[in-house]
């Protein structure tokens, strides 16, 4: 079983940090107008709480939410700073950047948890994906989940180095 214990304090941090870079991702490939984003920027909210509840998560997804929770102010600032004036397109590759490095982190250091972990990181980006309906006026025709935002959960997944 892997904890934060496992890793060095800038690698859980770059963890954690993927947590939320796997909805940015999303958000960022297809902005969705003011109430569109706030619905994505709150969809990574359940699968917290979902792993939160499950007992079948495993340690560093349990871990990992537990932090996440409790997210310093020190590791809020260093994402802020990476993401500061970004444009869209920057936010998408920083991100896919940071979930790159979040998968080779638990490849290397936790190999059996690794899988169910990146897993879960690509479902967060899935329910960010279908929080706003794309191309709608007034809520009215659009699309659940758009084609640049499927393009991205592809990225997201390959990414992650998983099977999309």
């Amino acid at each position: 079983m892997t904890n934060k214990n496992d890793f060095t304090p800038e690698e859980w941090t770059l963890l954690l940090e993927s947590i939320t870079a796997a909805g940015l991702a999303v958000s960022a490939v297809d902005p969705s107008g003011w109430w569109g984003t706030l619905k994505e920027a709150a969809a990574s909210t359940p699968s917290l709480a979902e792993a939160k509840r499950d007992p079948n998560s495993n340690e560093l997804i349990q871990s990992a939410v537990a932090d996440f929770e409790r997210f310093s102010d020190g590791s809020i600032l260093a994402m802020r700073e990476r993401f500061a004036q970004a444009e869209p397109t920057e936010c998408v590759e920083r991100s896919l950047a940071s979930l790159r490095e979040a998968a080779a982190i638990v490849d290397a250091k936790a190999p059996s948890e690794a899988a169910a972990f990146k897993t879960w990181l690509r479902g967060i980006s899935e329910k960010v994906a279908d929080a706003a309906v794309e191309g709608s006026f007034l809520g009215i025709g659009g699309v659940r989940v758009s084609d640049a935002e499927r393009a991205m959960l592809r990225d997201i997944s390959e990414a992650l180095g998983i099977a999309s």
